[in-house]
């Protein structure tokens, strides 16, 4: 099961933030107010650094016992 399909349903915040060379994704689950950020290069596909988002939010969610 992939991480969009157990964050399905859920209201998920990404917003993306070029820094010269890099991109960082920030990803927050807006009922829990839990948020992440991760980096990549710029020249990654935004659908890549959108989806490493989402898996790094589902392991803190679980981590944290949200889900």
């Amino acid at each position: 099961m992939t991480a969009q399909n157990i964050l399905s349903g859920r209201e998920i915040i990404i917003e993306f933030f070029p820094i010269g060379q890099t991109v960082k994704v920030s990803a927050m689950d807006s009922a829990t107010l839990t948020e992440i950020s991760i980096q990549g290069p710029s020249n990654t596909p935004q659908e890549m650094l959108k989806r490493n988002a989402l898996k790094r939010l589902e392991y803190v969610l679980r981590k944290n016992g949200h889900i």
